[in-house]
């Protein structure tokens, strides 16, 4: 008989947003895009999404890049009231940035795909430091004017994590805070937004959504030993700290640790100024054994402590 462990979801405060959310949030992009990147039809997406609810999950992430609004409009048919979405547009495309016209269109659409008359959360998608000044001055005014016409209740902003690994997106505008929410990358080999974002964050009580928790780097040993013979190399990690051939063998040779996996999710999980960690499968069955994950205990503290040791000063890989 399969275990099926019941699981009790944990709720946190998404910042001056007042939203009470699932500590766990679904993540409708990455790698799976809730399995269609492998071939997956809608159908099987809207399933994910349905098994994501029911195991408390309400806090759902998608975006018009991803082509999973459809997915997730149908599996909150009937339940729009139980969940608080979030969606995007990218600022820039292949035919320029994006402008006001064009961003209206986008939150019309998303709104058609998602089945719904309102968007809780809608971010300016994958910014760079070049294009900031451009989402401000042009696409922000748009989206204060769909604030005012119901169709979106807060404005948010997420970083290009996998370029911009040291958050200078986030750096420019966390200071002009006229975000509500943002989404950072954050991980145990690249913890530094406990440096540079989540100190404003926390003072401006703004709402972060944490991407990037598990990478190839920390389920792929080989990778993470690439990884880690770089940061060595570029003078990011110092040597005689680490154990080149195995560097998070330490990790998982803990009795209170289960899988690589699991500590990473722990790890950010616990992060003080991290609300929802944002987890995406295309596997109902992978989907509960990462929510168990997130919602485990804290690291031990010599663990934690270890990894700061070796990875705190790390700010040039995304672990992809």
């Amino acid at each position: 008989m399969q275990r099926q462990m019941q699981i009790e979801m944990q709720r946190v405060k998404l910042g001056r947003t007042g939203l009470e959310v699932s500590a766990v949030g679904l993540g409708c992009g990455g790698h799976s895009r809730l399995g269609m990147a492998a071939g997956k039809d809608e159908a099987h997406a809207t399933r994910v999404v349905e098994a994501a609810l029911d195991l408390g999950i309400d806090f759902i992430d998608t975006a018009r890049a991803y082509g999973t609004e459809a997915a997730v409009g149908k599996a909150i048919r009937g339940k729009r009231d139980r969940v608080v979405l979030s969606t995007k547009a990218l600022p820039a495309g292949a035919s320029g940035l994006l402008g006001q016209s064009e961003l209206r269109d986008s939150i019309e659409r998303s709104l058609e795909r998602l089945g719904t008359d309102y968007i809780d959360v809608f971010h300016l998608h994958g910014v760079v430091v070049e294009h900031y000044r451009h989402c401000v001055d042009v696409l922000l005014p748009e989206l204060e004017r769909a604030k005012a016409a119901g169709k979106v209740r807060f404005v948010g902003i997420t970083e290009r994590f996998g370029t911009d690994t040291a958050h200078e997106m986030l750096k420019v505008a966390l200071p002009d805070d006229r975000f509500d929410v943002i989404m950072v990358g954050h991980n145990l080999i690249n913890p530094s937004a406990r440096r540079s974002v989540f100190p404003i964050t926390r003072k401006n009580d703004v709402g972060t959504l944490i991407m990037f928790a598990v990478r190839r780097a920390l389920t792929t040993p080989d990778l993470a030993r690439e990884v880690v013979t770089a940061l060595i190399e570029r003078g990011a990690v110092d040597a005689r700290r680490v154990d080149a051939r195995d560097p998070l063998g330490f990790v998982t040779a803990h009795p209170g640790v289960k899988s690589l996996t699991e500590a990473a999710y722990r790890f950010c999980r616990h992060e003080p100024g991290a609300h929802v960690i944002l987890t995406g499968t295309g596997s109902v069955e992978h989907l509960r054994e990462n929510v168990e994950s997130i919602l485990a205990p804290k690291l031990p503290s010599e663990i934690t402590a270890r990894l700061a040791e070796i990875f705190g000063g790390v700010d040039s890989v995304s672990g992809d």
